[in-house]
């Protein structure tokens, strides 16, 4: 479901900065609105600033500018603990004195709930993270994907508005990882609360999200759904920062009817999609993404383009087989190929034609 879909200003950020030194701004002039039980994930590199706004919605951090509201009302003045906001983090935060229960029954005490309605709460949260068994364990006697699963119940058992997790499955192996992604996602949708996430893994964002908000230098670069961010890159950084990406450095020959045609700077011409280029004369970045490119032309449309490449270098990937190429003077050009029936293994030193469709070619900023 989308944002609109579901209402939109749950959370806003109206013009936040944030300054740690008075001088430099870490996170710069932010608007962003999130609505009511989205999944809304903050990804970018480290130092790009949505780490820092995840502290300031939770309260750990004081907006040196703007306004954020939750639910319509301001908070930049209301302590963390009162913003009856749910935390998950990469270190989990659980106390290791305490048994699981008695983790779970803190936040739960601190709202002076009684104990009946605590003890049924804490099973219920246990419940859903399937650890209902564990309630008498110590952090220490459980692994790191079953402590994680006991900082999500943890966050959830008060059962709040509003849950903030930041890089929650950063510390977890690759199988565990991918398979505590699903379990997030699938409570987000059973209970329908409203998820700020922060991560710096992209294939993560990709996978959870209803948005992603790109962040870069203290700015949103892009925000939009995964399809649309993958596909749709309104720049450079985007671009290389989602997913793997091919570019080829030219020149804007001409822009006509919503193409545009580019001189590659080895000479070639190429036709592209104009997104953030406007006039003949301008330097751009053509982008391409490796599983669009094909070396067979039969299954390429009509008008695709095609252009002479060398074989550097082939990898076998099980599902995929890899091509690193040299095409129009770079080294770096990769093509991705499921490995089907009849799939052709190609060999390094070998010349061949490799092409893509016009609209799978984009002609981008140059960065």
């Amino acid at each position: 479901m989308n944002a609109a879909a579901k209402g939109s200003g749950f959370v806003e950020f109206d013009r936040v900065q944030k300054s740690y030194d008075g001088e430099t701004l870490v996170v710069k002039d932010l608007n962003l609105s999130i609505g009511k039980g989205e999944f809304l994930t903050m990804l970018g590199p480290s130092g790009s600033g949505k780490t820092t706004c995840l502290m300031m919605l939770a309260g750990f951090e004081t907006a040196t500018h703007g306004e954020i509201r939750l639910d319509g009302q301001p908070i930049n003045m209301v302590p963390p603990h009162k913003r009856g906001i749910g935390m998950v983090f990469q270190n989990y935060a659980l106390f290791p004195h305490m048994t699981v229960n008695e983790n779970l029954a803190f936040p739960l005490e601190v709202r002076g709930i009684g104990k009946s309605e605590r003890e049924s709460k804490i099973k219920r949260a246990l419940d859903m993270v399937q650890m209902g068994a564990f309630g008498n364990r110590r952090p220490a006697q459980l692994s790191g994907g079953q402590q994680q699963r006991i900082a999500l119940a943890r966050a959830l058992v008060f059962e709040p508005k509003l849950v903030l997790m930041d890089e929650p499955l950063g510390a977890l192996d690759k199988q565990l990882r991918e398979h505590m992604q699903f379990e997030i996602k699938h409570l987000h949708e059973s209970l329908g609360i409203t998820v700020v996430y922060v991560t710096h893994d992209q294939g993560e964002a990709l996978t959870m999200s209803d948005r992603i908000a790109v962040f870069n230098d203290g700015r949103i670069q892009q925000l939009a759904p995964p399809a649309e961010l993958y596909e749709e890159p309104q720049n450079s950084f985007v671009a290389q920062f989602i997913g793997e990406n091919n570019k080829l450095p030219g020149t804007v020959e001409a822009i006509e009817k919503g193409r545009v045609t580019v001189r590659l700077d080895t000479g070639e011409l190429i036709d592209a999609t104009p997104v953030n280029v406007t006039q003949a004369g301008q330097r751009t970045l053509v982008s391409i993404r490796p599983e669009r490119i094909e070396f067979r032309p039969e299954l390429l449309p009509a008008d695709a383009h095609m252009i002479e490449a060398e074989v550097l270098e082939f990898i076998y990937m099980g599902d995929l087989f890899r091509t690193r190429l040299r095409v129009a003077g770079t080294e770096d050009f990769v093509i991705k190929n499921r490995n089907t029936m009849g799939q052709r293994r190609l060999s390094p030193g070998e010349t061949v034609k490799i092409g893509w469709a016009p609209q799978d070619a984009r002609a981008l900023d140059p960065m």
